[in-house]
This record gives C-alpha cells, structure tokens and sequence, in this order.
C-alpha cells in the first residue's frame, strides 16, 4: 500500500516509509470524442498471466489505424481517449513497446507498470458498501477550519451546490451521513485500471483515503461530526486507486482527468502520485509516455474548465532540487536512481496545477514530513493531524499533504462558487493572491520572501477571502441546524430563539438558508419575525432546480432583535419533497 496519511495516536499506518513519501495517495454519457474504444476495439474476454499496460501515444482526433496496429502487433485495446491520442493497450509480448515505437503515426509508448494487470481488470469486484456507525451528536468547529478561516467564510457562503468538485482517490463512502447530503452519484465513477465504470458502486472507496479527503472538502454542516470547508458544494468520487495494492497507475489518473473534464468537475483534488515511478523522467523512454499521457488529460481537463489541486508529497524532499529516489518502482522492486530537475512528481508538477504543501498543527510551520520547493509550492493548507470522514460513517484522525490539498481544493470551491464565471487560471490566481503571507522559519532550506518562498508557496489559503469578505459579518449569529422535513403540499416552520440583542434587528439582517429539496420552484419561503411579520425570501422561482443555499439580506429594522424568528417553508406542488437542512440569522 502506498499512501501517504497515518493515523495518528495509533499502531496503524496507512502506508509503508515508501508509501508516506508522496501523497496519498454518473450519467452514461460517453466522453468526448469517443474516449472509450468502442466495442470492436474491446480488450480480449479473458485475462492471460503476464498481461503488461502500455501507454501508446498519436495526434488526438481519430486513432483508428493506430488502434488497428495495437492489434496487429500482438496487442488489445483496452481504452482509447481519442480526444487527447492516447490509447491504453494490453500485451503479454516482451517486445511489444519496441514493435509499436516503430509503427507510423506512433509518438510514444511506455509500459505504466512493472508489474502484470490484475486479472481483476477484466471482470472488477464491486468495493464493499460498509455498514454505517451511529452518528455523532456534535460538530465541533477544528482548528484546521479557523487557521484558514473556513468557520468564517460559513456565514457568508457555504458554497454553491453547482459546483462539482471530483475526488480522484481511493474512492469515497457515498453512504457516509456527513457525504451522503452533498454526494453527487450521477458522475461519479471507478477508473480502476484506466476504463470508466460506471456502475452502482463502483466508487466506493476500496482504502479509508479517499473518504477521508471527501469530508475535508465537502463534509455536510449537519450538526454531525466534521464540516468540511465548502460544506455547499457537490462532491463526486473518481475512484483512480486498484484494490488490494491502493496503486494509482497512468492509466487510471488519465481515465480519471478526461472524465473530469467530461462531466463538468470545476475543481478536482489530487492527493497521490501516479505509480509506479515516484518521479518520472522523460530520458526513460517508458517514463515519456506516462509524462506525456497525463500530461495531455491534465490539460484536456483544464481546457473544459477543471483546475486540478495536487498534494506535493511527503518525502521532506526539495522539489526544486531533485537528487536520488530510492522508492520507485512501487509495484515491483524499486532501484536507486539519479535524479535531475526534469523528473518530476505528476499530477503535482504538471503545468497548471495547484500544488500544496501542508502546515504543522500551529498553522504557521511546515509539517516535518512535507516536500518544499521554490517555484514548486503554491500554496500551503493544514496537513496534520486532521479530522475528517472515514468509511462506514465513522471518523479518522490522519496526517499528509494529502490532508492539506482537499483544504486547498474546498477554498477553490468556495471561489468557484463566489465567482461562477472563473475560469482555472483566475481560481489557481486568487489562491496565492488571497493567501495569508507566512515568513520563513529558522530553517536553511527555507529561500525566498514572505510573499512568497519555498515552504509555502505563497502562504497558506484563506477561506473567509474567497468568499468575497476580510472580515466575517459583524453581530451575534444564531443557527437551527435540526432536519425539518418538508412533504408535498405541505408549510412547514424552523424555529430560532434569539437573545440576548440590544434593541432592533438590522437594516442588513442576514438569512442563511440551506434547504434541500428538488424543483425549487415549488417553494414559498418566508422569514417570520417574533411579531408575525412576514418577509419573502424566495417565491416559487428556480423551476427544476434542486436545493437552496443561499443567504438572503433583510431590512428588519423595523423588528425587536429578539423573541423568536420562524423559517416558514411552503412546498406548493407534488413529485418533489425535501427538508429544511438549516437556517442561520447573523444580527
């Protein structure tokens, strides 16, 4: 197993000394440009012992006659991205990569593994669906939420429930009830071994990893256990990790990267580094083709509107100057090599990714275990000891830059969000432009200024700014965050006790609304004030789209500040039901 998290206060790691050096690690509709190899190209029905992946490179567009070729040269197709001209192929020949390099129109091949292919590619097992612990009873804000003023950012906005965000992982537990609310199942899908499944299921997490990233993103402000930074925001699980090994090869992060760009991911987090090689040097000839493969889904995927956030690796290793790796290959028996500067750790070191490192538990220091880099390193999240979902809805306590990029990756949410109209460049631009500048320590290998340096990039993202606010909304702040059920035809109220206000409610009352309920239009919703005045929030408009999130600004000047405030919620048509989640007034 390689990830790079451990459980803290316990025996147990999630990862080898090996594996602790990187980081961690659906509607059918087909991908553009046909990126799956239609049914004549299909990998054979059957699994044969010694079964290698190659990675064969071409112009995007049509790869028919270098399809044709993988078959004629003792090879199947297993998939095909047409739209970025790679193919993933499999062969039991020796010499199939040499043969292949030699044929017209090929630019590159590689094998992805020094290892065979599972039999398991052929005919995959669906991951287990755990049975769910009781739920907690409290949510208690982490200190990882305020160094980055997440708690903060809350009151203002919570994210916004068109914002999709991928987790490219181990899979995630999409029955979890702090992930269930905020899980979107229609594009989530398994990449395992580099073809989408998209079964029921199929992304379930095969690890705890996965799970654990999804709730730092995206857990629900529920009143139950964690809330993660966009509480708001729709997350859907890319299973990119194989079972039993939990590796992450080429070819599942390429089918990964496409189908983000495909199904409309605004942001995806990346919290592992593609196995089997540590780094991969483009002097390799097997190492190109992965360089060049993911390379090209990464920018297919940026292209179609994804920013891909990427954990910089645990190895306390200088990224900016590369010497040895003594890990790689993973899958096999890894070797000593030599390193240079152009062997570099993917996704994180790709063009256009926003690479993180991770924060000590004081927020102000680099964690012991995080790699650095001057002009590596973006930006900097809390990677330690961080509390989030895991598996059968129960919690975990793990370390990693792999806990601090899903940090990073909900604060890009939380932009997206405030900024429908953001595109990568501006997201990946505010991220180190809104961050809180963090001063060098002590520490030699620390170069650079406060603005900007080799530990943490450009210091350590803020929540609370991407929201579009320096400070949080001033006043006492009051919430309900006790499920209201709402039945077709039916009004319904939320209750909240204020007190302790001085004299009147403001001109600029804020309404913080999280109702979940399909057609919104609907739904009549209403603030009532102690006195039964009645103050619109939302009449009937939205058509089919799903849930609230919102916060509303009421002119209650007119209102005693306290007494008790109503949330009234109408539903005015059959079909669609659903609940008030929570409500909050900030005076």
């Amino acid at each position: 197993m390689r990830l790079s998290a451990l459980a803290l206060g316990t025996t147990l790691a999630l990862g080898t000394a090996a594996g602790l050096a990187q980081a961690a690690p659906l509607d059918n509709e087909p991908l553009a440009a046909r990126s799956v190899a239609p049914a004549a190209a299909a990998a054979p029905a059957a699994w044969a012992a010694g079964t290698r992946a190659y990675l064969v490179i071409t112009a995007p567009g049509d790869t028919t006659a270098v399809r044709n070729a993988v078959a004629a040269n003792g090879g199947s197709v297993f998939s095909s991205f047409d739209a970025i001209g790679v193919i993933v192929a499999h062969s039991t020949s020796a010499s199939f990569a040499a043969t292949m390099r030699g044929v017209a129109g090929v630019q590159k091949v590689g094998a992805t593994r020094t290892s065979d292919v599972p039999s398991d590619a052929y005919n995959p097992a669906l991951p287990a669906n755990p049975a769910q612990a009781a739920a907690p009873t409290t949510e208690p804000v982490r200190s990882d939420m305020t160094q980055i003023k997440a708690d903060q950012a809350w009151a203002v906005n919570q994210g916004s429930a068109t914002v999709k965000v991928g987790i490219l992982d181990t899979g995630v537990d999409d029955q979890h009830q702090d992930l269930a609310p905020n899980f979107n199942a229609a594009d989530s899908v398994s990449c395992a071994y580099g073809k989408p499944d998209t079964r029921v299921g199929a992304w379930r997490d095969v690890d705890t990893h996965g799970t654990h990233v999804a709730g730092t993103v995206a857990a629900a402000k529920n009143g139950k256990g964690a809330i993660g930074v966009a509480p708001g925001v729709k997350i859907s699980s890319v299973r990119i990790a194989e079972p039993g090994t939990t590796l992450f090869f080429a070819e599942n992060t390429i089918c990964g990267l496409v189908w983000a760009g495909d199904h409309g991911f605004k942001v995806t987090n990346n919290s592992y580094y593609t196995d089997p090689w540590q780094f991969n040097c483009p002097n390799d000839l097997d190492q190109a083709a992965i360089l060049e493969g993911v390379g090209r889904a990464q920018a297919y995927a940026e292209g179609k509107g994804s920013l891909q956030v990427a954990a910089a690796g645990n190895s306390n290793v200088d990224l900016a100057n590369k010497t040895t790796d003594t890990s790689s290959p993973n899958d096999s028996t890894p070797v000593t090599r030599t390193l240079t500067n152009d062997c570099l750790d993917i996704p994180a070191e790709l063009p256009g990714v926003v690479t993180v490192a991770a924060n000590g538990t004081s927020g102000t220091s680099k964690a012991s275990f995080s790699n650095y880099g001057k002009d590596v390193i973006e930006v900097s999240a809390p990677g330690e000891s961080v509390y989030s979902t895991a598996p059968g809805g129960k919690y975990a306590t793990l370390s990693g830059t792999s806990m601090a990029s899903p940090h990073v990756a909900g604060v890009a949410a939380l932009l997206a969000s405030a900024n429908p109209a953001y595109t990568p460049a501006d997201i990946r631009a505010k991220l180190g432009e809104q961050a809180t500048d963090l001063a060098c320590p002590a520490d030699a290998r620390c170069t650079g200024t406060t603005a900007k340096n080799s530990f943490f990039g450009e210091g350590r993202v803020d929540a609370l700014k991407a929201v579009g606010s320096s400070t949080p909304p001033a006043g006492a702040y009051f919430e309900n965050l006790t499920d209201v059920a709402i039945p077709d035809n039916t009004t319904v109220e939320s209750a909240i006790t204020v007190s302790g206000v001085t004299g009147n409610a403001p001109a600029t009352l804020k309404v913080g609304v999280d109702i979940k309920h399909t057609y919104i239009g609907d739904l009549k919703v209403d603030l009532v004030a102690p006195d039964g005045s009645v103050y619109s929030l939302h009449n009937r408009t939205g058509s089919g789209t799903d849930n609230i999130l919102q916060t509303y600004t009421v002119n209650a000047s007119s209102e005693v500040a306290n007494g008790v405030w109503k949330l009234r919620v109408s539903d005015n048509a059959t079909a669609d039901t659903g609940k008030i989640d929570a409500w909050n007034l900030t005076f």
